[in-house]
């Protein structure tokens, strides 16, 4: 069965598969179109499959508004480059849509959400690793809402709407107007940016990190040689001044360095006439936590040419 240019051109838009590889799977067919989507996107599979192994600690932020809700989700790519691509970033965008009415931080149901225009979320993310040609993963999410108020979203180190590196939301419960509540979120949100606090109050620190906090404290006041009492009081201070400066409402002010986030809040309040509570934040920052594999550029030129 014959095919001609403008089938290996319908078949590169439809597929989104390179150009050499739309005329193989057409030649392969005999021309047949849907035999040759089939074999492209088994191609794509395997070859998004192959991508899965590889450490993807690049990529977007993405937050996301509705009123009383929002959602912050972070997605991974391997290289800063692809996290600059169009095709990219209307994922990060569209997914954060659909994770804002979900409802739930399980990213394993996000994926398996509809996607805009067809599939699911999951679905989406293969095709835009095997066209993409790099790994590609939705790593985290999570919802804030209040019952009355704002939740207010920033953006630090932005790269398109609501994208970028360092993505913030703040909840904000309170019968005051947007018109006292956003602004005041704005300036706490740009405080949890820079001073990336762990928890909300000391309360909700991880009990692991206190526990390694308390240990490095003990070595230290061992190290003094001071009495065992004097010891034990050493160490609970280092634990109390790392939760003062750890847990975002009794960190200072990023403003004037002097006033505590509760404080700073409260006055805002009692300027508006009516209590405003900080009841919740996000704090995502792209990469966290992931360990990136160090590469050797030369080593893998050589490889490749000697390969």
């Amino acid at each position: 069965m014959a095919y001609t240019a403008a089938d290996v051109k319908n078949l590169r838009e439809r597929t989104g598969a390179g150009m050499m590889d739309c005329k193989k799977a057409l030649d392969e067919s005999g021309g047949d179109f849907e035999s040759a989507v089939d074999s492209l996107k088994a191609r794509g599979l395997a070859a998004a499959a192959k991508k899965s192994s590889r450490t993807a600690a690049e990529g977007l932020v993405g937050v996301a508004v509705n009123g009383t809700t929002g959602v912050a989700v972070e997605v991974n790519s391997e290289t800063d480059f692809v996290a600059k691509n169009d095709q990219f970033q209307d994922f990060v965008r569209k997914t954060t849509e659909v994770a804002l009415g979900l409802g739930t931080d399980d990213v394993e149901a996000l994926k398996a959400a509809a996607y805009p225009g067809g599939g699911t979320v999951a679905d989406k993310l293969t095709d835009n690793v095997a066209t993409i040609g790099e790994n590609q993963q939705v790593r985290r999410m999570k919802h804030v809402s209040v019952g009355q108020g704002v939740v207010v979203p920033y953006m630090h180190n932005a790269q398109g709407p609501n994208l970028g590196k360092i993505g913030v939301l703040v909840a904000l419960e309170s019968a005051a107007g947007a018109d006292v509540l956003e602004p005041l979120g704005k300036q706490l949100a740009m405080h949890i940016a820079a001073a990336f606090p762990q928890a909300l109050n000391a309360d909700g620190l991880d009990p692991e990190v206190i526990e390694r906090e308390r240990k490095v404290a003990r070595e230290k006041a061992a190290e003094s040689g001071k009495p065992a009492e004097v010891q034990e009081k050493m160490v609970d201070g280092a634990i109390k001044k790392f939760a003062k400066e750890n847990a975002l409402l009794s960190q200072l002010s990023v403003f004037d360095n002097k006033t505590p986030i509760a404080d700073f809040v409260a006055q805002a309040g009692k300027a508006a006439g009516s209590e405003i509570v900080l009841k919740d934040y996000v704090r995502f920052q792209l990469g966290e936590g992931i360990e990136k594999e160090a590469s050797d550029f030369a080593a893998e030129v050589a490889a490749a040419v000697a390969g």
